[in-house]
């Protein structure tokens, strides 16, 4: 993997992170996936250890979970 991997659920806790992050590394260091509209995308994130959301996979597979917004539970489900 070559650049950070930034999940959400498009929540407003999830959304203020997005921004931050953002600022923080850069557009381009930084793919963004919104689990609430690519459901597809929820396995990879499971895989990767994502256990909520908003959560930052890096580049070497480390997950750093940020401000709880919602579990992989509550995504499924909605």
């Amino acid at each position: 993997m070559s650049k950070s991997i930034f999940y959400h659920a498009g929540c407003p806790v999830c959304i203020s992170a997005e921004h931050e992050i953002v600022n923080l590394i850069g557009e381009t260091n930084v793919q963004i996936v919104h689990l609430g509209e690519d459901k597809s995308k929820i396995d990879n994130a499971e895989v990767s250890g994502v256990k909520s959301v908003p959560a930052l996979v890096t580049p070497t597979g480390n997950v750093l979970h940020l401000n709880f917004g919602a579990s992989m539970e509550e995504v499924k489900g909605s």
